[in-house]
């Protein structure tokens, strides 16, 4: 049975009306992708309020791994509510915080003594990590990455790569912010092996320490192991061992981003596992919570133990409710096997979309690490010319035809799948159907 079900032309009448009282109450720079308000949604469908059913290829922004309205996350949102819905942990603590901390410790790499912290977004989680670097290593400056997206406040706003329209209009930035190029396979130079090129951005970087900045002065380097709204761009291995013996060298911290990549999207439970990484600090949110607004700095313990009482925390950090779903959301990741799912998903979406690449003149790559995969759209092969335009087309032309998908990219030409990784297998199939149309005819 079809997933799909399209009552109306979209958006609908009810969805008009409220675009209508949007546009009055809301700033335009508060930007959606689909023009649909949504009225329910559970698994990886969701129903306007028309009755238009789509298949969610979006997830959230990738928050949503465990699917929309998982039933044992659902209870315990219930469950928590019931007791109460907030104290502050720093006025009165509550269980759900330590169990939720204990939990984190144990699941992210490594065998070192851990601890834990909770704020309430990826961009403040980041940031208090860039914060914790400074104040454990005495150093000042932080090293990130072109095509990176770390957040929009203004230290992750000043860590974030793409301009427009993160970045635009919003300065000046935050200082001593040092920025390395990505190692983009697709784009090295024509004729160059993928080892020559991983081997040429390693002595980059390694240069980057002497004629940029010196690596005394280095607190940490932030990276994103598969770039979210850079797009989707997987660092090649060999690259991220050096970087992490160079990091080593220095003693600089190393700061991965999981905010994205992190819950099993990527097919374990998080990227730097793929890469026997273990991070000094790790940043996880978006999915943590199964769509609550939820984020959490990981790390080890000497480094956490650094910072002075009362130098961490928030208001709303933490909150029981939040604590509560993010418990049941990694014990549903781990006891549905959404980690295999994920490798699953990723293994039928690669081979639909690198058979479609072969009829579709304008794919350039299809790319990605489990359930995460891209796809960059270009003008010409040869000159990889980024079709910005074309990938604008499809995201709409898709939500006129029941898939909600994104796109990504400094250019704004990739397409990205976030599909929640309880899908089945048939609406993986149904959405790569509707996907494959329009971009067959290009719109």
């Amino acid at each position: 049975m079809r997933s799909i079900l399209l009552r109306t032309r979209i958006p609908g009448p009810n969805s008009q009306r409220l675009l209508r009282e949007r546009e009055r109450q809301i700033p335009r720079a508060v930007f959606q992708v689909a023009p649909v308000f949504v009225a329910h949604a559970h698994g990886a469908v969701v129903e306007d309020v028309d009755g238009n059913c789509f298949i969610d290829f979006a997830g959230g922004l990738g928050a949503l791994n465990a699917g929309h309205t998982p039933l044992a996350v659902v209870e315990a949102v219930k469950h928590q509510a019931d007791k109460f819905l907030h104290t502050c942990f720093h006025v009165a603590m509550h269980k759900p915080y330590v169990d939720l901390a204990r939990k984190l410790n144990a699941i992210t790499p490594g065998t070192h003594a851990k601890k834990t912290f909770f704020v309430n977004s990826g961009a403040e989680a980041v940031e208090n990590a860039v914060k914790i670097a400074r104040c454990f290593t005495k150093r000042p400056a932080i090293v990130c990455f072109e095509h990176g997206y770390h957040g929009r406040t203004l230290l992750t706003m000043s860590l974030t790569s793409k301009v427009k329209p993160y970045k635009f209009g919003f300065g000046p930035f935050a200082p001593e912010i040092y920025r390395l190029p990505y190692p983009y396979t697709y784009r090295r130079p024509a004729g160059m092996s993928e080892k020559s090129f991983v081997d040429a951005c390693l002595a980059h970087t390694r240069d980057f320490f002497k004629t940029v900045v010196a690596p005394e002065s280095v607190a940490a380097v932030v990276l994103e192991l598969v770039t979210g709204e850079g797009g989707f761009i997987v660092m090649p291995r060999d690259y991220a061992r050096g970087l992490a013996e160079i990091c080593g060298e220095h003693k600089i911290l190393m700061i991965v981003d999981e905010v994205q990549t992190g819950l099993g999207r990527t097919g374990l439970m998080f990227a730097c596992e793929h890469y026997d990484l273990v991070p000094d600090l790790m940043t996880t949110a978006k999915s943590l919570a199964a769509g609550l607004p939820l984020a959490a700095v990981t790390g080890r313990a000497e480094i956490m133990e650094s910072v002075h009482v009362g130098g961490l925390g928030g208001t709303f950090g933490g909150n029981p409710v939040a604590c509560a779903a993010a418990i049941a959301a990694i014990q549903a990741i781990e006891s549905d096997h959404l980690r295999a799912r994920a490798r699953e998903i990723g293994a039928q979406v690669m081979q639909r979309l690198n058979a479609l690449q072969k009829r579709c003149r304008w794919i350039g790559e299809v790319r990605g690490l489990g359930a995460m995969i891209g796809v960059e759209l270009v003008k010409s092969r040869a000159r990889k010319e980024p079709h910005t335009e074309l990938a604008a087309r499809v995201v709409k032309g898709c939500a006129e035809r029941g898939l909600l998908i994104l796109s990504a990219g400094v250019h704004s030409n990739v397409i990205r799948t976030l599909m929640p990784l309880c899908i089945t297998h048939a609406q993986v199939e149904e959405g790569l159907d509707v996907l494959a149309s329009v971009l067959r005819e290009g719109i």
